[in-house]
């Protein structure tokens, strides 16, 4: 939903209730796109601790598969249902978040991911997490997802899952001797890496246009 699509509706639901009853489901908490959100984020730390015990992969693969699925379904019965609340923008990526830290936390922990590419994530998150905080004292407001934000954060989801269900193994290109490159050097490697390093490339993309926002935004408040 854009913000001229939200400002029409917020108007539209004001003027069809003066009373001021609390029927605008944008207010309302208990929304069932909330539900699934809800749900996604309770199976987040059941999908970690069965991946790192080891011996489960396809069953770790489907509950992280599951978790990442029901984000796209949650978003689609908000929009098309105009169930889509403050409480949902503010929460569905901090659980988009959550469930891509434990699966790089989980990967890393059975050896399938360098180090550096959790570390390259999670600090982006925690910049723009924390970036935000002073945006919003200075009025500025939340920055929405964007849409190439969406497409990182499926890529990287699809990429993880392949990663820990741990099937599809193709030959390393052999450019480097590193372990720090899977893929780049001589070993096998499941083939989900390659979604990974496109994501991380998509997703650097994305922090860089998060700040080129939150820039311009700030130079419109100073005029």
């Amino acid at each position: 939903m854009t913000y001229e699509q939200h400002t029409q509706n917020q108007e539209s639901l004001t003027n069809s209730d003066p009373q001021g009853q609390n029927d605008d489901p944008l207010r309302q908490i208990y929304t069932v796109p909330n539900v699934i959100t809800l749900i996604r984020l309770l199976l987040v730390p059941i999908a970690f601790s069965i991946l790192v015990q080891g011996g489960q992969d396809i069953l770790a693969f489907i509950l992280f598969a599951v978790a990442g699925f029901s984000d796209f379904i949650d978003g689609q019965i908000a929009r098309r249902t105009n169930q889509v609340s403050e409480l949902g923008k503010l929460i569905d990526p901090f659980v988009d978040r959550f469930l891509i830290a434990a699966g790089l936390i989980g990967l890393y922990v059975v050896g399938r991911m360098p180090l550096w590419i959790l570390i390259v994530l999670i600090a982006r998150d925690l910049i723009l997490l924390l970036g935000s905080v002073p945006l919003q004292r200075l009025g500025i407001g939340r920055i929405d997802v964007i849409y190439i934000g969406k497409v990182t954060t499926v890529l990287l989801l699809v990429g993880f899952s392949w990663l820990i269900a741990n099937i599809v193994k193709v030959p390393g290109l052999g450019l480097t001797t590193s372990t720090l490159l899977p893929g780049f050097n001589q070993g096998n490697v499941v083939l989900g890496i390659w979604l990974v390093y496109a994501g991380l490339v998509l997703s650097i993309i994305t922090f860089v246009c998060y700040i080129a926002i939150a820039l311009k935004r700030l130079k419109t408040r100073v005029r």
